[in-house]
């Protein structure tokens, strides 16, 4: 019988790369594209967020708050002046302004389980019979770019809301360059291209982002591995757990940045949506 080898350093890397996916067709529809650990924890994270805010609110006090609270009323202050200062409508920040503080929590949740140790999720994922585990859902690009879509038919629920529908319309025909018949493919072209870039650049700045930080987590794991395989020594393994610690705690900075780059894009694109030409 032969026995098993550890993995190399790039078998470690695609291992850990891999999405959980359920491997069946039913009928037309290939079930197998749906990432199913990324669907999990930006799920559970999402309502662990919702359960975090609603005890929050429920436990709130007038009096002197404490750490936990003063804490998230600088957040919503924080989010709640960013909208004013976007959003020029009261009617739409009523919806808006909740939704920016909800997306920059969410996102955050998501982003922090980089922090987890890299094998700590997959290992156990192993032990239970299941072989890949991405554990960082804002990693996967199909997640980013579905919450950049989501904002994107928000922006156009507000176009049409704020302008009508004719307006919106005569919009996408006559700005940036003109209200003249010969401008109008021009003009459409480069809204949609606009519309384009906005949503692509919105996810992929975010999926990028926490991709590399994902990948410089587990070569950073690599050095604690060498020393315990073959080919290191102890320097290795001191290695990385100082560059892993340092890592981490400038990940942090990372991870509250992108969380707060993408909310406020998604106020600025609706921002956007409610002004004219």
């Amino acid at each position: 019988m032969a026995t098993e080898h550890a993995p190399t350093a790039s078998e470690y890397i695609v291992h850990h790369l891999t999405f959980l996916t359920n491997q069946k067709q039913v009928g037309l529809v290939d079930w197998s594209v749906l990432h199913l650990d990324t669907l999990f924890y930006s799920i559970g994270l999402g309502l662990l967020a919702v359960f975090f805010m609603a005890r929050l609110a429920a436990r709130a006090t007038s009096g002197v708050p404490g750490r936990m609270q003063a804490a998230v009323e600088i957040v919503i202050e924080m989010v709640s002046d960013q909208a004013k200062g976007i959003v020029h409508s009261p009617k739409s920040r009523e919806f808006v302004a909740p939704l920016a503080l909800t997306v920059f929590v969410w996102i955050f949740l998501m982003n922090a389980m980089d922090l987890l140790p890299v094998d700590l999720l997959p290992r156990a994922g192993e032990a239970a019979g299941i072989p890949y585990m991405r554990v960082v859902p804002t990693a996967d690009i199909n997640a980013t770019l579905g919450m950049s879509l989501g904002v994107l038919l928000l922006c156009l629920y507000y176009s049409v809301k704020i302008k009508g529908f004719g307006g919106w319309m005569h919009e996408l025909f006559t700005a940036p360059f003109g209200n003249h018949p010969l401008l109008y493919p021009i003009n459409f072209a480069m809204q949609m291209i606009e519309y384009v870039a906005k949503t692509v650049s919105h996810g992929m700045r975010l999926f990028g982002n926490m991709y590399a930080g994902e990948l410089i987590f587990m070569l950073i794991a690599l050095m604690g591995a060498a020393w315990a395989g073959t080919f290191g020594s102890g320097l290795l393994w001191v290695g990385g757990v100082i560059a892993g610690t340092i890592w981490a705690i400038f990940h942090i900075l990372i991870i509250t940045l992108q969380a707060f780059i993408f909310m406020m894009l998604t106020l600025v694109y609706v921002g956007q949506a409610h002004e004219s030409h």
